[in-house]
């Protein structure tokens, strides 16, 4: 009798703990088994330097999705950067897309404006406006190599300038 509870308890303790890793692998692999909550979008950049399939999408300084794709078209020689973005989440066909960097060294991220002047993009829809990551070692390499130029004589107005 104690053999037969002792057995029962063991195997109720590795059921819980199989349930817990598998709801942490779902959770943590952001994979959604009852169903999708999110609709495609496309964006177009001369360069995805940094972007990495599951980095970050955000919005006004919140995240509204991820990089679910990226590739390249051969005909614009362009990246192309596939997102899944959360439903109820408006964006327009004005918006601006925007690969950005999290501090000096920090994780690369889309950052989306979402725009407003226009129409809706629908599910599978284009943002044609992008802007590509601003690339830290050239500007360092730019600066440490005399090429900025941030001398006091270079933000002086000019004559005319100062006429106007």
């Amino acid at each position: 009798m104690k053999k037969i509870t002792m057995e029962t308890t063991v195997g109720i303790f590795i059921v819980i703990g199989l349930i817990c890793i598998g709801y942490m692998t779902v959770k943590l692999g952001h994979v959604s088994l009852f169903g999708d909550n999110t609709y495609s979008l496309t964006a177009q950049f001369n360069s995805a330097a940094g972007l990495r399939v599951g980095s970050p999408v955000s919005m006004v300084g919140i995240q509204v999705g991820r990089v679910s794709a990226l590739s390249m078209d051969q005909n614009n020689q362009k990246a192309v950067v596939e997102m899944r973005i959360k439903n109820g989440i408006k964006i327009y066909d004005d918006a601006i897309a925007a690969i950005k960097i999290e501090g000096l060294i920090g994780d690369t991220y889309l950052s989306i404006d979402p725009g407003g002047a226009g129409s809706l993009l629908p599910a599978g829809g284009i943002i044609t406006e992008t802007q590509p990551a601003v690339d830290i070692s050239d500007i360092i390499g730019k600066y440490a190599f005399g090429d900025v130029k941030t001398t006091v004589e270079n933000i002086k107005p000019t004559k005319n300038e100062v006429q106007k």
